[in-house]
Order: C-alpha cells, then structure tokens, then sequence
C-alpha cells in the first residue's frame, strides 16, 4: 500500500462532530454517527490496536474521537503487516495481544480455528458494504470482520497502444502480437510472474474461465476444503492452454512484477494484469490508461480473487464491549470509511463512499473489476495450496513436464497436505 496522508482538518473536525452524535452506523448521512456518550466517565478501560503503518494515522484519528466521546484510551500500535497475523496468534491467548486489529480477509480461517477472534453482528450497519465485501467477512456461518477496502486483479489498457477494451483474451492477445509487429510495442500484454513462486493470483481470472476453481463450494457458498477442484477438466484445460503462452513467450518466468510495472509505465506493453497499489505511479508519470475487467480466455466468466481489507475483534479482549463498540459504531461510519479511503486509495467496501468517488476512473474500473470477482478463500488449508499451485505453475510455463500431469500430481500433493493438516 502507499504511505499514509494526514487526514484533513476538516474531515477530522467532522468525524469529531458526527461522532458525538446518536445513532448506530449504517453508512448514510444521518445514521452513521455514533452513540452519544454521558462524559469521560460513561466507561472505564482501554483498547489497544495494531495496525500497519498505512492505516495508522487515519486510525489515530477515528481513536480521537471515540476517547472524546467514552473517555477511554485507545492505543494504536503500529507494526508491520507481515507480522500482525502470527504475532496476534501468538500473544492474544496470553492476555498480551490487542483488542482490535486490521488486517486482510483470508486470514480468517487460520485466527478463528486459533480461538482469537469475536464474531462480529453488523447488523443494519451491513446494507452499508458491498456484497463481495460482507462475504468475504463471513467465516462458518458468521461474520467476523467490518470491511473496508477490496482489492482484485484487473486489466491495465494504455488508451493511446490500445482505445478499446478487448472483448475476450484472445481479442487481447491479437491486439498486442499487431502492436509488436508495426514497432509500437515490445510486449503484447504484460502478466507479472514471480520467478520463485508463480503467479496464482494473477492468473486466477484466466483460469476461472475454464471454470477452474480452486474449491467447490457448500450449499451456503461457503469454500468446502474437501472438495478441491485444482485437477478438474476445466483446470487440466487451463493448463493446456497457460503452457501454450509460455511456449509462445507471451507469458515468460523472466517477466517479474517489477519488469512488467515498467514496461507498462513506459509504453512498452498496451496491457498489464495489475492490482490497484500502482495505478498512483501511472497516474504520476501521465500514462494514459483505464481500468477493466480482465477478459475471458474460454467460455466462463473471468473471476479475479477479491481481497477485502477490514477491522477484527480479538476473543481475549479484556475489553470486549468497547472493542466492538470502537469497530462496530466509529470504524463503520461514513466518515472513518471516507478517512481510510482518502490515506490508502483503495476501492471502498462501503457503497456510499463508493458513490463518493465514483468519478475518479480508475477507482470506478477497479471497483468494476472486483464486482465480478470471488473472495480469495479464508479456509486455513489455502496455506496447504500456494506453494505447490506456484510451483507448478512455473514447471507448466517452463515447459517441464506435460501439464495434465504436472497438474494432476500437484492436487494429489495439496490433498494430501490438507489432510494431514
């Protein structure tokens, strides 16, 4: 993520203001305040919560606010992200770790199976988040975290190489390979792979249209671990098809995120898979580019995985009622929603502060992007799945092995590991 901005005076002014008001969050204008409080002493304890350093100081603000009104303490301790997930696993049980942290979606399953978060009742306050975004959140049957931000894979166009979104990958591909041919481009579409671990997430949309999933789901759509779909025909298709790219050079090993950022900022590519953490880079150097879905390569839609940022009450909370009170009535209103979109850019889970900035392109197309995506799975076996789908990824772009059976070994491999847990 990009680093923090300060929050504006007059937004924090507002935040202040609305906050003392009555009313529980539901993200419109008049009902997004939160409760009104009797003075300093209306409750006693403290919150302490963790954060990385770019939702620090938006939170730093919203915790102003929530002390004005109950006089309690809030601490926000910043730490890195990287660390956040394995350090609240292993100090919440002890009594040590925080009320509150923020963190990605997918880590759901690893911290409730940990017994270290308290499901959370948004109640009328969930007709405020998208759809995508209140899924994401939900982990056997309840939910656990109040969204914030969704994040997906999408399609960078440069409008100059490329004036018109291609309907199909194939449309795409014809595309770049003409560019390349007159001199106008180096690259037909530039796919970030990672030369050690692949390229799952990127690809995802791709493989999703051969109706390749990673999980089946349960009649709810919840992701059910045990039926593991990496082998299906679609998939073993899927994977046909990606060692035909590699073949051709269009998807290579030697294309890291890095490169392929760069060929796109200087015109080299007219198409780049990307989420939205560099959109900002592009708008600073005035490359002309919008924002699309990532189009299908076979007959099922494309689907991008959707990470979905948000806020998680910790089970050990020696403050459990105001730690609830803190995420579900401050960190819910339009306004905290509106701070943490103005510091990080990201799309925002909520739809009234989505309609907020509706105008801003690229922001509306990554929005468009992540509507048509799925929740990356929050399951813990995910852990069991990452490296082996990586891996083989990079055996079938490299042309070691036939893909079916490079395919089919690598589920027998993740099964197994599921099962042994």
């Amino acid at each position: 993520m990009r680093s923090s901005l300060l929050l504006p005076a007059v937004l924090a002014a507002t935040l202040l203001a609305t906050s003392c008001g009555g009313g529980g969050g539901s993200g419109d204008g008049d009902k997004n305040t939160a409760p009104a409080a009797s003075g300093p002493a209306a409750a006693t304890g403290s919150l302490t919560v963790w954060a990385d350093d770019a939702r620090a100081k938006p939170l730093q603000e919203i915790a102003a606010a929530f002390t004005r009104d109950k006089g309690v303490k809030v601490k926000v301790v910043q730490k890195g992200l990287g660390e956040i997930r394995d350090d609240f696993v292993s100090q919440a049980p002890t009594g040590q770790g925080p009320d509150v942290v923020v963190g990605p979606h997918d880590w759901l399953g690893k911290l409730v199976h940990n017994g270290v978060l308290a499901p959370l009742e948004p109640g009328d306050r969930a007709a405020a988040f998208s759809p995508v975004a209140l899924e994401a959140m939900r982990y056997e049957g309840r939910t656990y975290g109040l969204p914030y931000a969704v994040d997906s894979i999408a399609l960078l166009r440069n409008t100059e190489l490329a004036p018109q979104a291609p309907a199909s990958f194939e449309e795409l591909l014809a595309t770049g390979r003409r560019l390349v041919d007159e001199g106008k481009a180096k690259l037909p579409v530039a796919v970030p792979v990672d030369p050690k671990s692949g390229s799952p997430y990127h690809l995802y949309p791709l493989q999703t249209s051969f109706d390749c999933r990673v999980f089946g789901t349960e009649p709810d759509g919840a992701y059910d671990p045990a039926k593991l779909e990496l082998d299906s025909p679609g998939c073993l298709r899927f994977a046909s098809w990606l060692r035909g790219l590699g073949k051709d050079g269009v998807i290579s090993t030697s294309l890291t995120a890095d490169i392929a950022t760069d060929a796109f900022l200087k015109g080299r590519t007219p198409f780049l898979l990307a989420g939205p953490w560099d959109a900002a880079t592009f708008k600073a150097a005035h490359v002309p580019f919008a924002v699309d879905p990532v189009p299908g390569a076979d007959t099922a839609p494309a689907r991008p995985f959707v990470g979905v940022q948000g806020f998680f009450v910790g089970a050990k909370s020696a403050n459990p009622i105001l730690a609830q009170d803190f995420v579900l009535n401050y960190l819910s209103t339009a306004q905290a929603q509106r701070a943490l979109y103005d510091t990080g850019g990201r799309v925002p889970a909520t739809t009234a502060v989505l309609d907020q900035v509706k105008n801003d392109p690229v922001v509306a197309g990554f929005a468009r992007a992540a509507q048509t995506g799925v929740p990356t799975p929050n399951l813990p076996a995910m852990d069991s799945v990452w490296a082996d789908w990586g891996l083989t990824q990079l055996a079938i772009v490299q042309g070691r092995g036939d893909p079916a059976e490079l395919t089919t070994a690598m589920a027998g491999r993740i099964r197994a590991k599921i099962a042994a847990g």
